[in-house]
């Protein structure tokens, strides 16, 4: 699972060799928008070696690369490709032909070196209008599609409107972005909270967010990332529910009952669900049962 994603420029060398031990899921090394034109041969190099060389442990990689309209996206998976990232992040994805043109470049490169083809997936930021009313196609558009991303500021200037921390102008996008990927089935993540000493703020966007069912959300400074991890990580008292819900399950079907209750509640199957979930959270987060 992703709670976290970190963004690191791929042109620093002092945060990427660090990136491991920040605390974040995944880290995202940024070869677009952080790095200037004149210095992407050099981000793409030193990311590339940071692949080849240092390779996480503890998180899973995800590589920006630049626009399709752009003369940098396929050099960048040249080079990334070859030392498997978790995840190639495209940008300003607006079409599910976008989406295909990426993944059979990739497709390519992994035949060029012998690779799976298919093990390398997919995480479109989606940050145009156009991108958002296309999100759904976008999601179904290729198998190694595991997740979107909303990306904010480049979508708030898209649409002509002001940036606020509150975030109502961007209500709409989240919520058609969030229904997009959960009835294509996969993992959904929100944009990054901008004002890096506004924790009390950090944490109501990300509170909210979670409560429009966004998987996690990406960050842009590694102050950010515990109270991310904390909000979009189940509580004890969601997990000691979530294992009370699945004892009654077991013990209803021992005395061969067909309606089961708990606490006074009735225990129906949207109820079973979410125990369902919170307990595989729980598993991934906490690589076991919640320690009593």
């Amino acid at each position: 699972m992703r709670r976290t994603m970190l963004f690191l420029p791929g042109n620093t060398p002092s945060m990427i060799i660090n990136g491991d031990v920040l605390g974040a899921d995944s880290i995202i090394f940024d070869l677009e928008d952080a790095v200037a034109p004149d210095e992407k041969d050099a981000a793409r190099i030193m990311v590339r070696n940071t692949l080849k060389y240092m390779p996480t442990k503890v998180c899973d990689t995800i590589i920006r690369i630049n626009p399709i309209d752009t003369k940098f996206w396929k050099q960048d998976l040249d080079e990334v490709i070859p030392y498997r990232p978790d995840v190639i992040m495209p940008t300003k994805v607006n079409h599910g032909d976008d989406v295909r043109k990426i993944s059979k470049y990739i497709e390519t490169v992994e035949q060029r070196h012998g690779l799976e083809i298919g093990s390398v997936k997919l995480l479109p930021l989606i940050e145009t209008a156009l991108g958002i009313e296309q999100s759904f196609s976008i999601a179904c558009s290729d198998p190694r599609v595991a997740g979107l991303l909303l990306g904010a500021e480049d979508l708030t200037a898209d649409l002509q409107c002001k940036r606020t921390k509150q975030g109502t102008e961007i209500l709409y996008a989240r919520s058609r972005i969030i229904c997009a990927a959960r009835a294509a089935n996969i993992a959904v993540y929100d944009t990054p909270f901008t004002d890096v000493e506004d924790f009390e703020g950090l944490e109501e966007d990300a509170s909210f967010a979670k409560d429009l069912g966004f998987s996690g959300k990406a960050v842009i400074s590694p102050r950010h990332v515990e109270t991310i991890n904390a909000v979009f990580s189940p509580s004890e008292s969601e997990i000691r529910y979530a294992h009370d819900v699945m004892d009654a399950i077991e013990e209803g079907k021992r005395q061969g009952k067909g309606v089961i209750s708990l606490r006074g509640k009735m225990i129906d199957a949207p109820v079973v669900k979410r125990a369902e979930q919170v307990l595989d959270m729980e598993r991934q987060i906490f690589g076991g049962a919640w320690d009593e």
